[in-house]
C-alpha cells in the first residue's frame, strides 16, 4: 500500500524573512522593493537579502502587482523588425526589463515611422508604459492618449511631452567620419542620404553638411536612396556617373546603404578603396559580411534599450531618469583610404 504523498511546505512569507532577519515587515519591502537607500543601513538591507535567500522566499509579483495598479509590461515601439540595430535595442532592453520582473513587447509600427496604432483594445490596461526608437513623438498619438509614460530614443529633443529620452551622440557620428576622409585628403563628397524622414538622418546630413563646408576646396552632393540595398546601388551608380567631376569618397547614412554603394562601384568598374573610398553607419553585422570591410560608425544599441527600459523604470518609481547621450565611435576598416593621385 502506497504513502499518501506529503503536502508541500508552505511558501516562505516576507514575515518569514522579518522573522529571520529580525526586522519589521516594511523594512523587507523596502529592501526587496529596492527603495532601501537612505531608509535602511548596507549591513541591513544585506541581512535582509541573505535571509530571503536563506528562506527561498520569492515576493508574490501578482498580488504587488494587483496592489500597484500595474502589469509589469513595457511596449517597446520600433519603426521595423528587418533592421538589426532595433533587434539589438529589444535585446538590451528586455534584458533591464528581465532583472526587475517587467516583460517588454515589441511592436513594429504598422507604417514605419508614420503613425503607430494602438495594438491592444486600450493600452492603459494593458502596458505600464511606452518606449520608442527612432521615430517621431508625433506618431505615437493614439499611445499617448492613454496617458502612459512615453521614453524616447534617438528621437527630436525638441519633442515635448515625453518622461525621459535617451540619444545617442549622432552628430559626432557623422563629425567622425568628414574627419576621417578629410584626413585621408578626399575633398570631393557624395553623400548617400536615407529617404526615410526621421530626426536621426537629418542630423547625420547636416553634421556632414557642417563638417565639409568649413574646409576650403570641398564639394558635396547628396542623393537619397530607400533602405534597401537595390534603391543604393541603383542611386550611387547614377550619382557615380553623373557628368560633374567624380567623387572620391561615398558617405552613407547606413551600412545597408553603404553595401548598395559598394554593388555600384564594382558594377561601373571602380574598386573601393582604391577608386573610392565609402562609409556607413551603424555597425551592422553587415559591415564585416561585405568586402573589402566598411568603415562605419559603431552604435551601442545595446546600451541604448538597457538605458531606456531603466529611464522607464525610473519614472515609474518617480526618480528622475539619467541625463545625457550616449557617445558613438568610428571604426575605420578596409572600405577607406587616400584617394587616388
Amino acid at each position: 500500500m502506497t504513502s499518501a504523498p506529503q503536502p508541500a511546505p508552505p511558501r516562505p512569507t516576507s514575515r518569514d524573512v522579518a522573522r529571520a532577519a529580525g526586522v519589521s515587515q516594511a523594512t523587507v519591502s523596502l529592501v526587496l522593493g529596492g527603495k532601501w537607500r537612505g531608509r535602511v543601513s548596507d549591513a541591513t538591507a544585506e541581512r535582509v537579502r541573505g535571509a530571503a535567500r536563506g528562506l527561498g522566499y520569492r515576493p508574490n509579483l501578482a498580488a504587488r502587482n494587483l496592489r500597484l495598479g500595474r502589469t509589469r509590461t513595457a511596449l517597446l515601439v520600433v519603426p521595423a523588425l528587418t533592421n538589426e540595430f532595433f533587434a539589438r535595442v529589444y535585446t538590451g532592453a528586455a534584458a533591464v526589463a528581465a532583472e526587475h520582473g517587467f516583460g517588454v513587447v515589441l511592436y513594429p509600427s504598422p507604417d514605419g515611422t508614420g503613425p503607430a496604432k494602438d495594438p491592444f483594445a486600450s493600452a492603459s490596461s494593458a502596458l505600464d508604459g511606452v518606449i520608442a526608437s527612432s521615430m517621431a513623438a508625433g506618431a505615437l498619438g493614439a499611445l499617448r492618449g492613454a496617458g502612459l509614460p512615453l521614453v524616447m530614443l534617438d528621437s527630436d529633443p525638441a519633442d515635448t511631452g515625453v518622461a525621459a529620452r535617451i540619444n545617442l551622440d549622432i552628430a559626432d557620428g557623422m563629425r567622425q567620419v568628414a574627419e576621417h576622409l578629410l584626413a585621408l585628403g578626399h575633398r570631393r563628397f557624395v553623400h548617400l542620404a536615407s529617404a526615410v524622414d526621421s530626426w536621426t538622418f537629418a542630423v547625420r546630413g547636416r553634421a556632414l553638411h557642417d563638417s565639409l563646408s568649413t574646409v576650403p576646396g570641398t564639394s558635396l552632393r547628396t542623393v537619397t536612396a530607400a533602405l534597401d540595398v537595390h534603391a543604393a546601388r541603383a542611386a550611387a551608380e547614377r550619382a557615380l556617373a553623373a557628368p560633374e567631376p567624380a567623387p572620391t569618397a561615398l558617405v552613407c547614412d547606413d551600412d545597408i546603404l553603404a553595401a548598395g554603394a559598394c554593388k555600384a562601384a564594382r558594377r561601373l568598374g571602380l574598386r573601393v578603396p582604391d577608386d573610392l573610398s565609402v562609409t556607413g553607419f551603424d555597425d551592422l553585422a553587415l559591415a564585416v559580411a561585405v568586402e573589402p570591410e566598411l568603415t562605419t560608425v559603431q552604435l551601442p544599441a545595446e546600451q541604448v534599450g538597457e538605458r531606456g527600459m531603466a529611464a522607464l523604470l525610473a519614472v515609474l518609481d518617480d526618480r528622475t531618469a539619467a541625463p545625457g547621450s550616449l557617445p558613438v565611435r568610428l571604426v575605420a576598416r578596409g572600405s577607406s583610404a587616400p584617394p587616388r593621385a
